[in-house]
């Protein structure tokens, strides 16, 4: 279990909505349901209500510092069937990528490659105790567009399973003086951007996964831990838990 997993959830039932297109980008098709996630009547692009009206805000802090930016929602709203799924096709192309063959790993290899895609992964849990972040509806996973929608620099893309996914991984990259100047000049981009996407998305109440540069929650396990870590004093309680079949549409 990971140490947010401890933590109580007081659901508060409040519904998903869908995220407007035409007030933040949308990334169409989405990537998960093109490789065949089993979404069903589900959507990838709902949230809870309180995160959607965060998520504008953050939008609204952008704004004020690049007026036709905007925020791109990847991905938010993930069953725990999709959550398999996307866990077993990365287990398959990591595998792949290391010259592996499923269906003759052995016990302790299997094991390994599952803690490389746990890195990024949650384990796709039906343990109402335990749910995986985006299952909550509690999560987004987000990035920037310019004022022409075109992605801007983040150093890496979302979900890649590598050590450049960490969120200071560009800052630590930059502050190496025997660096090409001009390696150097794209570190520092990345790491502007990165900052740049955390301090809006913070801003807005929500707290970024620690190991991953475009994972943002607000109101579930993780985003209660890492609160109370930060405000010992203070504690907060999860208040998004799983939905539930009946509330996704299932």
């Amino acid at each position: 279990m990971k140490p947010y997993q401890h933590l109580p959830i007081q659901e508060c039932l409040e519904p998903l909505l869908p995220i407007p297109p035409e007030a933040l980008v949308l990334v169409q098709p989405h990537a998960y349901q093109k490789l065949g996630a089993p979404y069903g009547n589900a959507s990838p692009f709902f949230v809870r209500r309180s995160i959607l009206a965060s998520l504008l805000v953050a939008q609204s802090h952008l704004q004020q510092r690049y007026p036709n930016w905007q925020i791109l929602v990847f991905d938010a709203y993930r069953p725990v069937a999709v959550q398999q799924f996307m866990v077993d096709y990365t287990l398959a192309e990591t595998a792949r990528a290391q010259n592996l063959h499923l269906e003759t790993l052995t016990l302790a290899q299997r094991q390994e490659l599952l803690e490389q895609v746990y890195r990024i992964w949650a384990v796709p849990s039906y343990d109402p105790l335990t749910p995986p972040p985006h299952s909550t509806g509690a999560v987004v996973d987000v990035t920037l567009v310019d004022d022409g929608e075109n992605e801007v620099f983040m150093g890496s893309p979302i979900d890649e399973l590598s050590e450049r996914s960490q969120p200071d991984y560009f800052a630590q990259i930059a502050a190496d003086s025997e660096l090409d100047p001009s390696e150097r000049q794209l570190a520092t981009r990345a790491t502007f951007h990165r900052e740049l996407l955390h301090e809006i998305m913070t801003k807005a109440g929500f707290q970024r996964h620690p190991g991953e540069w475009w994972h943002f929650c607000l109101g579930d396990q993780m985003w209660a831990w890492l609160t109370n870590q930060q405000n010992p004093l203070q504690p907060v309680t999860a208040r998004y838990g799983r939905i539930q079949p009946r509330e996704d549409g299932r």
